[in-house]
């Protein structure tokens, strides 16, 4: 059997439960300290690191940990690179000796100490969603797997907590999620993206609940769509890329117009990711944002989830090119046009991408408006 100490997000017992895989009751752990330590938020990361000096680490000391334990910690933590070292901690029973987890070198030290509390409320419920998908991997995916899809599954648990958060829609039937009983649930395949399969029951507007069905559902992230327009010339820029989707389709034009478009990172607001990726895929800078619409892409398979803007810019002549992110592979390029040259592509079905034809249409409602007040 082995002790450990933890000093950071896995002193939040909920998520050390769900990496131990045990329920909270069955873990013995008491308040701890690592003296002459402390410990400090890391520069530009959610998870602290020990810094020699200070008065003392708190942590957690965790007795009793069996090689299974162990195995499940280091697979938690091995695709962060963490180091394992021998400290003596502090207990009420006295000095004590526990395995400590030391994060890779190259880390820089926030001057600011690091708050269990702070960090709780801030990405906690979001870190407990994607220690369950991380977890869910364990003996089926190597630690390196998961780290090289961590990005994505940060995003994923974002966007559940997005869902629980800023749910929106309207209804009338007034059901909710507490109506849906699932029997059995599957991830039938995980890279970038997922795919589960649900064996589920629901409430009928009949009464009762339906037979079994299964439904396959796309596990994707929230987006956000913003279409850069400049009230004072009168035009929009769009952007152009290969699309896979159309391509599987079968489309002879996979090169698609569409507004500008990203990924929300865990962490970041909407409002956030549209002027990151306004400048990232159009060396754009946004002045303000307005809202479109805050909507589901396609709810009968798919958990992608869209916040569409327009975005009130400077769009000179010059200011088209190619852009895009070459760790991301992207190749983009953007293009002007005018208002009417916009609206004709959607009245003539050759916006053939739905946000956009949505921003457009938001537009031609609110053009006046924003060209009154720029």
């Amino acid at each position: 059997m082995t002790s450990l100490f933890f000093y950071g997000t896995l002193r939040h017992v909920p998520l050390l439960s769900i990496v131990l895989g045990r329920p909270a009751e069955e873990i013995a752990l008491w308040p701890a300290m690592l003296e002459g330590h402390a410990v400090h938020a890391v520069v530009g990361e959610s998870f602290p690191m020990l810094v020699e000096g200070g008065d003392g680490a708190r942590g957690l000391f965790v007795e009793g940990l069996s090689a299974e334990d162990l195995t499940r910690l280091r697979f938690y933590e091995g695709g962060f690179d963490y180091d394992v070292e021998t400290r003596v901690v502090a207990t009420e029973s006295g000095p004590r000796e526990a395995d400590v987890f030391i994060p890779p070198n190259g880390l820089r030290a926030d001057p600011k100490l690091w708050r269990l509390d702070a960090w709780v409320a801030e990405w906690g419920e979001m870190t407990l969603h994607a220690a369950r998908e991380v977890m869910s991997y364990y003996g089926e995916a190597s630690a390196q797997d998961v780290a090289r899809r961590f990005a994505m599954i940060r995003a994923r648990a974002a966007a559940k907590v997005n869902a629980r958060q800023g749910a929106r829609g309207h209804s009338p039937c007034g059901f909710t999620d507490n109506d849906v009983e699932v029997a059995n649930v599957t991830r039938a395949y995980v890279d970038f993206f997922a795919l589960d399969e649900y064996d589920l029951r629901f409430r009928q507007y009949a009464g009762g609940q339906s037979e079994t069905v299964k439904r396959a559902v796309f596990v994707a992230t929230d987006a956000v769509i913003v279409l850069p327009y400049d009230p004072v010339r009168d035009r929009v820029l769009l952007v152009e890329q290969f699309r896979s989707g159309p391509f599987g389709r079968g489309d002879p034009r996979p090169w698609q117009l569409e507004p500008i478009a990203g990924r929300i990172d865990a962490g970041e607001t909407a409002e956030a990711t549209a002027h990151r990726e306004a400048a990232e895929e159009a060396g754009l800078t946004l002045r303000t944002l307005h809202d479109v619409a805050h909507c589901y892409a396609s709810p009968g398979c798919s958990t992608e989830f869209f916040d569409i803007f327009v975005g009130i810019a400077d769009l000179p002549d010059d200011v088209v090119g190619v852009s895009g992110l070459e760790s991301e592979q992207e190749d983009i390029r953007s293009y002007l046009f005018s208002y009417d040259a916009l609206m004709e592509l959607v009245d003539r079905f050759e916006a053939v991408n739905a946000p956009l034809v949505l921003a457009a249409l938001w537009l031609a409602r609110h053009r006046e408006r924003l060209r009154e007040t720029a």
